[in-house]
């Protein structure tokens, strides 16, 4: 697996950086309450669990994912982007006119 990053994404971040401080985390989010969306949380306001894996960093921003999710999208590519429209309803993005956005595409093995 790897992770890319657009310019939207970086700015987004570097965005929220300056709003909300350094100490940023990505969590890719399962589906339940906002979708398949990249959460950007503060790092003392999410905790990671036993079964999270780090799967990259983004802009000194490390990037998790539950560890069942990981197993089904080893064999995939993730491009981070930012786009119009709201971020997920605990990310640190709602609010900002823009939201994350995760797509991916398979990797050649």
């Amino acid at each position: 697996m790897q992770i890319d990053v657009t310019e939207a994404a970086v700015d987004l971040l570097r965005e929220l950086k300056a709003r909300y401080g350094e100490d940023l985390l990505f969590h890719q989010s399962g589906g339940c309450c906002d979708g398949s969306a990249p959460m950007c949380f503060r790092a003392d306001e999410f905790l990671i669990g036993d079964s999270d894996v780090k799967v990259g960093v983004i802009d000194n921003v490390p990037f998790y994912m539950k560890g069942d999710q990981y197993k089904t999208w080893q064999h995939t590519d993730l491009i981070i982007d930012a786009v119009s429209g709201n971020g997920g309803m605990f990310s640190l993005d709602n609010g900002t006119g823009r939201r994350f956005l995760t797509r991916s595409e398979i990797c050649a093995i």
